[in-house]
């Protein structure tokens, strides 16, 4: 396993629609431990293969540090409710946007064995699943945000001289 490059906001790979994968390859399979692994080393809940210069519609997501998904070939097959909440990606590093998302998504994937089956998801893990296929499509969350971007930095300084003024 390795830690991939993660491309960042600009690079045109992040505005491509990935092709579908067919079949299961040793390449395949080195592809989605190796976004595992770069996934955890930058502390994210969500990759998928264009962040790492992949066009293939994989993507990797573990919300809670327990409970991995392999979504190659995901579709959204249904969505209901609504939230609206802070929402940032690896591949915008330092920054955040308020984004309005389904609050409940069904998803239909090809597991890593290639079989298929369907993931539920409320709250973070609906958002991340929506943000993950759009990644698969070349949308990125920031042609979503409501408003405008912000510094985590700017955030956290904020926050720190909250805690000095108490």
């Amino acid at each position: 396993m390795a830690i991939r490059k993660i491309r960042e906001l600009g690079d045109e790979v992040l505005n491509a629609k990935c092709r579908e994968v067919s079949k299961m390859t040793a390449h395949t399979g080195e592809l989605i431990d190796d976004m595992f692994e770069t996934m955890y080393n930058e502390g994210g809940v969500g990759l998928a293969a264009p962040q790492v210069g992949v066009l293939k519609r994989i993507a990797v997501i573990d919300v809670t540090g327990e409970d991995p998904y392999v979504l190659i070939n995901p579709v959204i097959v249904k969505t209901d409710g609504e939230q609206t909440g802070w929402e940032g990606c690896l591949s915008v590093p330092n920054k955040t946007g308020i984004v309005t998302r389904p609050n409940h998504v069904v998803v239909k994937a090809l597991n890593r064995d290639m079989e298929e089956y369907t993931v539920e998801g409320t709250e973070l893990l609906a958002r991340a699943l929506c943000h993950e296929i759009d990644h698969l499509d070349g949308v990125m969350y920031t042609t979503l945000v409501e408003g405008e971007l912000k510094d985590l930095r700017a955030m956290d300084d904020d926050e720190d001289d909250e805690e000095e003024d108490e």
